[in-house]
């Protein structure tokens, strides 16, 4: 399997932070991967979602993919 597809995987269960990804599908560049996947899903049906996670006084974002409701 892929990290590519290890993270979609993953991005499918939930909510997944550049830490999380690390621990799951071992990138450091959950962000980079997330810029391709979300080219690849355009058109298709499903979103990738972000938004913004502080903890312990740092900012980062968050990811998941969701299906588009038409």
């Amino acid at each position: 399997m892929t990290q590519r597809t290890d993270i979609i995987k993953r991005l499918r269960r939930g909510w997944c932070t550049p830490l999380q990804a690390l621990q799951d599908c071992g990138t450091m560049k959950l962000s980079t991967r997330v810029g391709e996947i979300k080219a690849e899903l355009w058109g298709t049906g499903y979103e990738v979602l972000d938004r913004w996670v502080e903890e312990n006084c740092k900012r980062f974002k968050a990811y998941r993919i969701v299906k588009v409701k038409k």
